[in-house]
């Protein structure tokens, strides 16, 4: 699986592969020898690479976390291609406004705009649950939204129309 890693603002490409139970990880192209102990359960890790072993401390989201080693702060944020294509989309979506679709298969929890509503970006749209965690489906625009295609309860499938929005009409 490919990761897109910013640390710092500095992007990396983290490339994992399983194979016959053996991750093989590496980091720009570059093979990294890498293996982790998880020391407790509040983000505690021993990460062995290429011979030196360094305390390391996890704090945060799974996306967006801050991790700690030998008194050095790295902010790092993780995309997985799959998120990296969803949020390409969202972005050339918020170019124009349009419609808002479901990037991934699940149960819409909660609607929480109507016809008419005047949305900013990043506001909350509605409430998608998938693999058993809710996840709010923003908007990526600011402007009127036309039309919610999208049913409290409803089951909807990956790339589904969630939301249509106006972004000609954010003044109004």
């Amino acid at each position: 699986m490919k990761y897109f890693v910013q640390v710092n603002g500095r992007e990396r490409l983290v490339e994992l592969v399983e194979r016959l139970g053996k991750l093989t990880t590496t980091v720009d192209g570059v093979p990294v020898e890498l293996s982790y102990e998880s020391i407790d359960d509040r983000g505690q890790l021993l990460v062995l690479s290429g011979g030196w072993s360094y305390g390391v401390s996890v704090e945060g989201e799974t996306s967006e976390i801050d991790i700690t080693i030998a008194g050095h702060l790295y902010d790092v944020r993780i995309e997985d291609e799959r998120e990296r294509a969803a949020n390409a989309a969202e972005r050339a979506e918020a170019r124009s406004g349009g419609l808002v679709k479901s990037v991934m298969p699940g149960v819409v929890i909660d609607i929480l705009v109507a016809p008419g509503d005047h949305v900013e970006v990043g506001q909350p749209l509605l409430v998608l649950e998938a693999m058993k965690m809710q996840n709010e489906i923003s908007s990526p625009v600011s402007g009127t939204v036309k039309e919610v295609h999208a049913l409290q309860g409803q089951a909807v499938g990956a790339g589904a129309k969630l939301v249509s929005i106006d972004a000609g009409e954010a003044d109004s």
